[in-house]
């Protein structure tokens, strides 16, 4: 059971979550968690996308700093952004400074504007890529799988971009696609619940 530790309850949790003050609230409250929110999805994509390269942690704590960059994540408004907001975005010093990524977020948010014109919700397009359980890897073992692959290769069809298989797969363990919580997690049978108690909205 190496691969969990006592949280402050003296309940075990996933290994990871102990590396970072601030671990432990996203761990017992969001990761893994089933995610329906159209904004909360495509932030979500987005800041693993903006994950790349970095520490988690990084991202998290300048989380509130991107969610006021780019309008709480509003797909449709960021899709209107132009360059007059990359450069002010470049001057951001609360966000990642990374112009190819944040000009994927604007880029992004103009494919997600058309797949949900087209598919009626985001929701209704990521939960119907849902990747069978018992097809999965043993949990935390690997950083991509067949259907993070698949589509990774999906979304860039649509014309996606900074979406490969391991940036699919981190958003499909943070959104609730996939249940990642160890065997022994006290939050992995939460997040089973939560996940047979999902009720997608129309």
């Amino acid at each position: 059971m190496d691969s969990v530790i006592p949280g402050p309850d003296g309940q075990p949790r996933c290994r990871w979550c102990a590396a970072a003050p601030e671990f432990l609230h996203y761990h017992d409250t969001e990761w893994g968690f089933p995610v329906t929110d159209e904004l909360r999805l495509f932030e979500k994509l987005c800041l693993e996308g903006f994950q790349s390269g970095l520490s988690w942690r990084t991202i998290l704590a300048k989380r509130e700093n991107f969610r006021a960059a780019f309008l709480n994540f509003d797909y449709r408004r960021v899709a209107r952004f132009d360059e007059s907001d990359v450069k002010r975005l470049l001057l951001d010093s609360g966000i990642v400074r990374h112009r190819g990524k944040i000009e994927a977020v604007i880029h992004n948010a103009r494919m997600a504007e058309a797949l949900a014109d087209r598919g009626g919700s985001l929701a209704s397009f990521f939960w119907s890529r849902e990747p069978d359980p018992t097809q999965l890897a043993e949990p935390q073992t690997v950083s991509a799988s067949a259907a993070s692959h698949a589509l990774s290769r999906e979304l860039k069809k649509l014309g996606w971009k900074f979406v490969g298989p391991t940036t699919v797969y981190a958003f499909m363990q943070a959104v609730g696609l996939v249940n990642d919580h160890v065997a022994g997690c006290v939050a992995r049978a939460q997040v089973e619940r939560a996940r047979r108690a999902l009720v997608l909205p129309a």
